[in-house]
């Protein structure tokens, strides 16, 4: 008989194996188990069999190459293998003692981001859950720093009674940034909100007076349209005020590593901070957020906590700089995922992936009564079918037809079906089968 593990590795390998052929929805979500705590163990043997015969069906995959919903990248093989190695090592990646192989291709993994984005050599950061974990590892950092240049430790002393600070965003910021920002003690309604363009892109020309107690939250691809706010402008101005700067890049930030599409990011290595997602482009599995900071001191003051048993030793510990103590060796597989594709290969599959966002747009707009909203700069495009309701019929005749999977939206009053391109295994095939698949379903609306 196998072990659990040659097991779990055939299933899994079967069920990668079949992705390309099978409807991207779930085929099947009526076996999933419901069932009182069990009295009795069970075998690893019958909990993959439940696992894999129950779950397996009722996935959406996103694996495959025909997903292209809420910017989710298919991971890599190699970041899937490691992630199985990653789980059999069992690893608490907080301190270098706990574990020195996941704290150096963590720290490796980091370098090497830091390289592709072409951002300042000497910052630091952490590997976390996702954007908004990133997103809210930065915004402490620069709340540290604000509030300790005021001559208050927001760490030490909390914030009550703290000097005000004003955080100042585009109109279109990202939810994961307002619950970042809510989560760190600056409020979700407290923000100062600058129009933006027709594009979403924060408008520089309207910001308001900068000053060394504010935070200027900008983006690095419009979750919408893709689009980027002008950060040369923003940061000029910014670090003559004396404020942080602060990018949230979840997927759009990855553009810089691509000599193509690198003139988007321009004046983006400026800023203060940074938060992107390894799970988007370079496509490692879930969950993988990153959090880069230039000032070292800062992020380490707003992480640190110390106690007796917690030994440090002289390198980067990454419960030091980041909101948690036992995490998994997520860094791993970010390591994985990069050191697969070399620069060559990262650039190649930003490449791709919007060369394949711009197929979409040329194959759908102005056929079967759609239209594409956007400037197609990255790899998000917009689809109108005319009204909301013949819109949202749409999105959801896709969603059920299951050739592709795409998103709904609503994008400057414009209800709007989204396709997001991320992964590494989308093809021309991929494209243009779900082109007419999009095609076919907006003739039968009517």
């Amino acid at each position: 008989m196998a072990s659990p593990l040659d097991d779990a590795a055939a299933r899994a390998a079967r069920y990668l194996a079949g992705i390309r052929d099978r409807r991207v929805g779930p085929v099947d979500i009526g076996g999933l188990p419901e069932s009182a705590f069990p009295d009795e163990p069970a075998t690893p043997e019958e909990i993959l069999a439940v696992l894999d015969g129950a779950g397996s069906p009722a996935t959406v995959a996103t694996a495959g190459g025909r997903y292209f919903g809420f910017v989710t990248g298919g991971a890599l093989p190699a970041a899937v293998a490691a992630s199985w190695l990653v789980s059999a090592w069992n690893q608490n990646a907080a301190l270098e003692i706990m574990s020195p192989a996941a704290i150096h291709f963590e720290d490796q993994a980091i370098r090497w981001v830091v390289e592709a984005l072409g951002l300042p050599a000497d910052s630091t950061g952490a590997i976390v859950t996702g954007a908004t974990g990133a997103n809210f590892t930065a915004v402490c950092a620069a709340r540290t720093a604000l509030l300790r240049r005021a001559g208050w430790d927001p760490d030490e002393d909390g914030l009550f009674g703290a000097p005000p600070i004003r955080v100042v965003a585009g109109e279109e910021i990202h939810v994961s940034m307002v619950k970042a920002l809510g989560l760190a003690g600056f409020g979700r309604q407290r923000l100062h909100r600058v129009p933006v363009d027709g594009q979403g892109r924060m408008r520089a020309d309207a910001l308001p007076p900068l000053d060394g107690r504010t935070l200027v939250c900008i983006q690095a691809g419009n979750v919408n349209t893709g689009a980027f706010d002008p950060a040369a402008g923003i940061c000029a101005r910014a670090r003559q005020a004396g404020a942080w700067v602060h990018v949230d890049g979840a997927f759009g930030i990855w553009a810089a590593a691509s000599p193509k599409y690198r003139h988007l990011t321009a004046g983006l290595k400026d800023a203060d901070s940074w938060a992107t997602d390894a799970h988007k482009w370079p496509n490692t599995g879930y969950d993988g957020g990153i959090a880069i900071v230039r000032d070292r001191s800062a992020l380490r003051h707003a992480m640190t906590v110390n106690a007796a048993y917690l030994p440090e030793g002289p390198k980067r510990e990454p419960s030091q700089h980041g909101p948690e103590m036992s995490r998994r060796a997520r860094g791993v597989e970010l390591w994985a995922a990069l050191r697969s594709l070399g620069r060559r290969g990262l650039a190649d599959l930003i490449d791709r992936t919007c060369a394949h966002a711009r197929a979409f747009a040329q194959g759908l707009d102005g056929q079967a009564g759609l239209e594409v909203l956007n400037e197609v700069v990255l790899n998000q495009v917009l689809v109108s079918a005319g009204s909301a309701e013949r819109t949202n019929r749409l999105t959801r005749s896709v969603q059920a037809d299951g050739t592709c999977w795409c998103g709904g939206t609503v994008w400057q009053g414009r209800t709007a079906m989204r396709i997001s391109v991320s992964s590494w295994l989308t093809d021309e095939q991929d494209v243009a089968r779900s082109v007419a698949a999009i095609r076919r379903l907006a003739s039968d609306l009517d």
